[in-house]
């Protein structure tokens, strides 16, 4: 996909960060759009925010946890602007917690929404999308999908499993040449609400880890705008690449774990241990 002028688009987590820059950035070059997100608010400012721009925009509360919803939702799409280009499966959550603290509704929690909110956005966005013979399916991973942190061994799951996802998607779609292409996106720090709405537990104190402090601490981390993450995805697409690191944290992690594809373990062991001691 060379431009999106004229395109349709989908969007998950619109209301926010990332969703909301993609939106944006989207519109400027003249892509019509389907944005959807749990929060109606957030997607009231985003449609708000496009309204200087000359393209459709429908909108629905979505929870992309609910199979049936996304399935309806891909089908308004269609029904709304008549073909589908483009689905980005953006939304997500975090929990930090022990593995032995978190409990299993937790779990269930947290894999339904970025595991398989991404699975149903995927399947139920892509026969659509070859439709037009010409499309892209970009499910958004983490720097925590490349490697795991103590603490975010739910997050670090569930990121880890929409890389393999997406890496065996993409390898389809080459084989089969039907004019559609899959990117996995791996963001670092970037400045959304991710952190502040982020669940928690007191398994943390077994660790010695105050949750507040740890929140403040990691939002200072969050240097990359999210309307910055947003152009390189859509760089990423037009080159038709199949990985895109987003920040010179998810960079150096990479580099760091392919050096030390297990020894980097050890590195971010000693590091959160110091960063205790200090604080």
């Amino acid at each position: 996909m060379k431009n999106f002028n004229n395109k349709v688009a989908a969007i998950t987590g619109a209301g926010s960060g990332i969703g909301q820059q993609l939106a944006i950035c989207l519109a400027q070059q003249g892509c019509h759009l389907s944005l959807s997100d749990v929060n109606e608010q957030g997607l009231a400012k985003t449609v708000e925010l496009l309204k200087a721009y000359d393209v459709r925009v429908t909108t629905k509360r979505l929870d992309v946890s609910d199979r049936i919803a996304m399935k309806d939702w891909a089908a308004e799409t269609v029904q709304a602007h008549g073909s589908v280009n483009l689905i980005f499966n953006n939304a997500g959550v975090a929990l930090a917690s022990t593995v032995e603290g978190e409990s299993y509704e937790e779990l269930e929690w947290i894999v339904n929404i970025n595991f398989w909110g991404v699975v149903y956005g995927t399947k139920e966005f892509l026969p659509l999308i070859k439709q037009t013979k010409d499309g892209h399916i970009i499910n958004v991973s983490s720097l925590f999908g490349l490697t795991a942190q103590p603490t975010q061994s739910a997050y670090n799951a569930t990121k880890f499993a929409v890389r393999g996802f997406t890496e065996s998607l993409r390898q389809e779609l080459d084989i089969e040449n039907c004019g559609v292409s899959a990117l996995c996106v791996h963001p670092g720090g970037i400045r959304t609400n991710i952190a502040n709405s982020a669940r928690s537990n007191d398994s943390l104190k077994t660790l010695g880890i105050d949750s507040s402090k740890t929140t403040a601490s990691f939002n200072k981390l969050l240097r990359t705008p999210p309307e910055e993450a947003a152009r390189q995805i859509l760089v990423a697409v037009q080159k038709n690449k199949r990985r895109l690191l987003i920040g010179n944290d998810a960079k150096s992690l990479d580099l760091i774990q392919r050096i030390l594809p297990t020894g980097y373990q050890k590195v971010i062991t000693l590091v959160t241990d110091l960063s205790k001691k200090f604080k």
